[in-house]
C-alpha cells in the first residue's frame, strides 16, 4: 500500500447504498425490458469532506463495495486514485472482475476522484485538465415500448424544447423480429426531428449480421449517422464486417469492463467510434485510458449513459464525440442530486460554476424513499 505522508489526507471511510427508481413508463430495447432502474452510490470520506460516485446495476453491487472494496481503499492517501483503482482490481481477482464487481469498483473510483477534487477545492475537470469547455450531448431513449405519440413527444422535447441537435432511438424490437415496426419508427423519428438534426439508432445487439446490413439500407434512406450495437458487442468480427458494409458509423463498447476489452475491439477494427462507460469499465481512471487507446487508433470516444458521472472526464479528452443524455439516468440524477447540468443547446459545461468535484450532491431526503437493501 502507498503510505500517505503526514500531511496527506487519508480515505477514512467508504460506504454504499442502492436506490431503485421506477420508470415513468414501461421501457424496452431490442433485447431487454424493464420497469425500474437502480443507482448504486459509493461514498468516500476524508477529514469531513465527502466524495460520491455511482453505477447502475443490481442492488447487490452495494454489498461488493462494502464487503470487498471498502477495506482495500480505507487508509490510503486520498490523492492516489490510480493506486487505489489498481489495488481494488487486484483484490477482486477471484470474485470475477467483469460485470457487477466492475460496477462496484467503478463507483468507488468515481467517488475517489470526486473526493480528491473536493479536497483540493477544484472542479473535477480542472483537476484532470480541460480539453474543452463544452461537452456535446445527444438525447437517448426512444424505447420500443413507446407508441408513435410517445416517441414523437420525447424527440421533440429534446430537439425543440432543449435544442439538442442529435437524438437516438431503439430498434431491433423483439430481438430483431419486428423489422417492419423498426422501419416505421425510424421514419417517424426523422419526421419528428426534421432534416437538420442528427438521427442515431441502437439495436442493442438484436440483429444477425445480414439482418443488420439489410436494415442499414433503410437507415441510410433516413439519414441515420450512428448504428449502435447492430449485433452483439461480443461479435467483433461481425461488427467489423458490418462496419465495412454500411454507411452509418458503427459504435459499441458499453459492456467493456476492462481495458483489454477496448484494446481487442479496436484491434479488430470493429467500430468507427468507441463507447465506454465509466460506471462499468473501472471508473474515470480506466475511462481516460480507454479514450487514449481510441485516440491512438485515430478514433473518437463517446460516453455511454450516466452523463453526470462522465461529464468532467469527457471535457478532459481531445477525442470526445459526445455523451449520451439517457432518459432514465438524467431523470434519476436530477431527482436524487442537486447540481444537475443543463443540456440546453446540445451541450453541457462541467465545472463552469466553479463547484468542486463533479458538482452533484445527494439529496438524502429525496433519495431515501427509493433506498433498497
Amino acid at each position: 500500500m502507498t503510505r500517505p505522508g503526514a500531511a496527506d489526507p487519508v480515505v477514512e471511510d467508504v460506504t454504499a447504498a442502492a436506490y431503485t427508481v421506477p420508470t415513468d413508463a414501461p421501457e424496452a430495447d431490442g433485447t431487454l425490458a424493464w420497469d425500474a432502474t437502480t443507482l448504486v452510490l459509493a461514498t468516500a470520506r476524508s477529514g469531513g469532506t465527502t466524495g460520491t460516485g455511482w453505477t447502475y446495476g443490481a442492488p447487490a453491487t452495494a454489498d461488493v463495495i462494502t464487503g470487498q472494496l471498502a477495506g482495500v481503499v480505507t487508509g490510503r492517501c486520498a490523492f492516489d486514485v490510480p493506486a487505489a483503482n489498481e489495488a481494488m482490481s487486484r483484490a477482486v481477482r477471484n470474485a470475477g472482475r467483469p460485470g457487477l464487481v466492475a460496477g462496484a469498483l467503478s463507483a468507488v473510483d468515481i467517488a475517489l476522484w470526486d473526493l480528491k477534487a473536493r479536497l483540493l477545492g477544484l472542479p473535477l475537470v480542472r483537476l484532470l485538465g480541460a480539453s474543452r469547455a463544452e461537452v456535446p450531448v445527444y438525447g437517448s431513449g426512444g424505447f420500443t415500448t413507446y407508441d408513435d405519440a410517445g416517441q414523437d413527444r420525447q424527440l421533440r422535447g429534446w430537439t425543440e424544447q432543449l435544442g439538442i441537435p442529435r437524438v437516438k432511438v431503439k430498434i431491433g424490437e423483439d430481438r430483431g423480429g419486428a423489422e417492419d415496426r423498426d422501419r416505421h419508427r425510424v421514419a417517424r423519428a426523422r419526421r419528428s426531428i426534421g432534416d437538420d438534426a442528427e438521427l442515431y439508432v441502437d439495436a442493442n445487439g438484436a440483429y444477425t449480421r445480414k439482418q443488420a446490413v439489410r436494415a442499414a439500407r433503410h437507415l441510410d434512406a433516413h439519414g441515420v449517422l450512428w448504428f449502435e450495437e447492430p449485433v452483439s458487442s461480443d461479435d467483433l468480427a461481425g461488427l467489423a464486417g458490418i462496419r465495412d458494409a454500411v454507411t452509418a458509423d458503427v459504435a459499441a463498447g458499453e459492456y467493456g469492463y476492462t481495458l483489454p476489452y477496448f484494446g481487442a475491439m479496436l484491434a479488430a477494427g470493429a467500430v468507427d467510434c468507441l463507447q465506454a462507460d465509466a460506471t462499468r469499465c473501472g471508473g474515470i481512471t480506466v475511462w481516460l485510458r480507454a479514450a487514449a487507446l481510441a485516440e491512438a487508433a485515430g478514433l473518437q470516444i463517446s460516453g455511454h449513459c450516466a452523463p453526470h458521472a462522465h461529464a468532467h472526464a469527457a471535457a478532459a479528452v481531445p477525442n470526445l464525440r459526445h455523451l449520451e443524455w439517457f432518459h432514465d439516468h438524467t431523470r434519476i440524477e436530477s431527482m436524487l442530486f442537486s447540481g444537475a447540468l443543463d443540456p440546453g443547446g446540445g451541450s453541457v459545461r462541467p465545472g463552469a460554476d466553479g463547484t468542486p468535484g463533479h458538482g452533484l450532491v445527494l439529496l438524502a431526503g429525496r433519495a431515501e424513499p427509493y433506498r433498497v437493501g
